[in-house]
């Protein structure tokens, strides 16, 4: 049996994208042929990716091929045309309804995206969710077949120095706070900015901001956020644009504090990412990010600017509190180490559609 994938893009340091080559080094270890097929790539995956339209070539009723669902695009026909059996991972479709101001394009795609997932149903042999939220959406979208694949983590790769330029740039004594992911709409970066003002103003003038992320496609996005740190008169406030892994890593190993306030995730691979690298976590309760963090970090049910503020300065003052929230973090990442995640999409492929959960 060969398992290759599909995806609409690979775009460089995307979540998606680093799931499927995860997937794909798994499963040749095992002795199983993969291949990646995708519409869009980055220039430096073109050594790792074939065309989709190429699949032709590779297709058989004995192959299974997983289609990495997260947007609407002409891959989906290709999908549906397959003798292969099918089975489609759902990462989510962040609602169009964010974009409409910033990117009306997207905004189109996501729509169509949510349109496109339900004519899946049906038609699938296998639907799984990289979370429980995103398994649900499936069921809701009348898919018969479901279960849950965790989001293929390797943390490993994050085991790596700070860069010596880094440490003596950032590593001054400020209290540095931290925002990882794409600086979109749906990230409520803004809100970020707005905590990070009065933690800066009323709690700690001696810190900074870090904002990591790609921009690219939301400029306007990223110049209103720009804006609101001048109107504010807001200090130390870094946008980094998208960087190299070993620069990421710098940031978050000298970062004291990790701040997501996003209003919508179907997974939310930084959260993990900085419970592996031991930073405390505060997060907002939105879409698939309490099931994420598993118990880890600070959960919020409400993100009321001052009221975030005073809490990210009291784990900050109070080792103990901190020491706490690392342990607890710790503990919650049990559920993702990366041979188990491999071993359920092995018992979800092997099993059959009979085996899947409902």
């Amino acid at each position: 049996m060969n398992v290759h994938q599909f995806l609409t893009s690979f775009s460089y340091g995307d979540a998606i994208g680093n799931e499927a080559v995860e997937i794909r080094d798994f499963l040749r270890g095992r002795g199983i042929g993969s291949e990646i097929f995708t519409l869009h790539f980055h220039p430096r995956y073109a050594h790792q990716v074939r065309n989709y339209l190429d699949y032709d070539r590779c297709s058989s009723p004995a192959n299974t091929v997983i289609f990495h669902f997260s947007i609407g695009s002409p891959v989906t026909k290709k999908f549906l045309r397959l003798r292969d059996r099918k089975v489609i991972i759902y990462h989510n479709i962040t609602p169009y309804r964010f974009f409409l101001d910033y990117h009306r394009i997207l905004a189109k795609d996501c729509f169509k995206g949510r349109v496109e997932l339900r004519s899946l149903a049906g038609r699938v042999d296998l639907a799984l969710g990289d979370s429980e939220y995103n398994r649900r959406e499936l069921q809701e979208a009348g898919f018969a077949r479901t279960g849950v694949l965790p989001l293929v983590m390797d943390f490993a790769k994050f085991d790596q120095p700070v860069l010596p330029v880094f440490r003596e740039i950032f590593a001054d004594g400020k209290a540095n706070l931290l925002f990882v992911g794409r600086i979109i709409p749906n990230k409520k970066v803004e809100d970020v900015i707005k905590v990070f003002h009065i933690y800066q103003s009323h709690f700690h003038p001696e810190s900074r901001l870090f904002i990591v992320g790609e921009s690219r496609g939301f400029e306007r996005y990223l110049s209103a956020l720009q804006d609101l740190v001048a109107r504010l008169g807001i200090r130390d406030v870094h946008f980094s644009g998208h960087v190299p892994l070993a620069e990421m890593v710098s940031y978050a190993k000298l970062s004291h504090l990790y701040l997501h306030l996003s209003e919508h995730e179907g997974f939310c691979a930084p959260l993990l990412e900085c419970f592996h690298l031991g930073i405390p976590v505060v997060a907002y309760d939105a879409g698939a990010v309490g099931e994420t963090m598993n118990g880890g970090g600070m959960l919020l049910r409400e993100k009321e600017p001052l009221a975030v503020a005073a809490l990210c300065h009291e784990i900050l003052k109070r080792p103990r509190l901190r020491e706490a929230l690392l342990a607890r973090q710790r503990q919650a990442l049990e559920k993702y180490q990366h041979g188990r995640t491999g071993e359920i999409l092995l018992a979800h492929l092997g099993a059959g559609p009979e085996g899947a959960a409902e």
